[in-house]
């Protein structure tokens, strides 16, 4: 898939995820197969560019090119604005979020909310459009809710006005997160434009991936929650996608590898505490299929120094391994 000058390969991306699509987790998931990985989104509010937690987000150095910077917000200028300012801060790429389905984001006019006023839609995205030489991407839902699917619309509205390429999340802002991903809609939009599209909506194993894409025809698969504790699954869609050919799930002893890792990043990354705070919901999720789940995150949960947490981490991974070992 291309995205102006890139080329997205493997044609698997990682989903902006407010609180989690940090620098630590797009550098791992890169490393681990994403061709692309989008940042968490940043506000188009001035007032809130030199807090922490936006010099934050706003940090790309050393992270492999393409740079993809999701910015939010509701006005067309201060959107064009802060699109100038990541862009010369790093951004290769800037992304519109007109997906996100929170209440307090969606209350002020911004992500998904922007669906129910067309006008203002074209009128944001061509004002980022002219304001960056970067391509500029758009990821939506399907539309506000399932009486007001309005995908198409916005889709020729993103295509008219310069969108590079158009992510479509397979669910209304009404659903939220609930229910099943419906994909006849990101297919519909798929055969209307030119542009490039990618299928985001629960796609948590290769063989979903594969039966997305096959059904919606969509340029790239774009995948959140199935990465959060398996970053690894980018590696495992893109062999499977050209091979037909599953990876064998990794063992305790690399995942260990790879969860030890993350911490130690989160933890030079942020300081401490916040690091330690951060990596609990990693943890979480890095555990959350595991029989001994509970009492594991019970433990790590308490810890309140890195070295504590991430060596009651090593411990925990290091008997899986050894109860693996005999069961191999």
């Amino acid at each position: 898939m291309q995205i102006g000058p890139y080329r997205i390969d493997p044609p698997v991306v990682l989903a902006p995820m407010a609180g989690v699509t940090d620098k630590p987790f797009r550098l791992l998931c890169k490393r681990l197969g994403a061709g692309l990985a989008v940042s968490e989104m940043t506000t188009a509010d001035p007032r809130l560019w030199q807090t922490r937690k936006s010099l934050k987000r706003m940090d790309h150095e050393g992270e492999p090119e393409p740079v993809s910077v999701q910015i939010a917000g509701y006005d067309p200028g201060m959107l064009a604005e802060a699109a100038r300012l990541n862009v010369a801060n790093g951004a290769q790429i800037i992304d519109i979020n007109m997906g996100c389905p929170a209440k307090k984001v969606c209350n002020v006019w911004a992500g998904s909310a922007l669906l129910q006023d067309e006008p203002l839609v074209a009128r944001i995205v061509k004002a980022v459009v002219d304001a960056v030489e970067v391509p500029v991407t758009l990821k939506i839902r399907t539309g506000w809710d399932r009486q007001h699917k309005n995908a198409l619309a916005i889709a020729r509205i993103a295509e008219d006005n310069g969108i590079a390429a158009l992510a479509v999340h397979g669910r209304t802002r009404a659903d939220k997160y609930e229910g099943e991903a419906e994909y006849e809609t990101i297919a519909a939009v798929k055969a209307a434009v030119r542009i490039p599209v990618l299928a985001n909506g629960d796609i948590g194993t290769p063989q979903q991936a594969k039966h997305v894409l096959d059904v919606t025809r969509a340029d790239a698969v774009m995948v959140g929650r199935g990465a959060q504790g398996r970053p690894w699954i980018f590696r495992e869609i893109a062999h499977y996608l050209a091979t037909g050919e599953e990876l064998p799930e990794p063992s305790p002893a690399e995942v260990s590898t790879i969860l030890l890792g993350h911490l130690e990043h989160l933890y030079t990354f942020y300081g401490e505490p916040a690091g330690v705070r951060i990596a609990r919901k990693h943890l979480g999720w890095y555990a959350k299929d595991r029989l001994e789940n509970g009492a594991f995150r019970h433990v790590v949960n308490r810890a309140e120094h890195a070295r504590d947490q991430w060596q009651l981490t090593h411990e925990y991974f290091q008997a899986l391994q050894d109860g693996w070992r005999i069961a191999a």
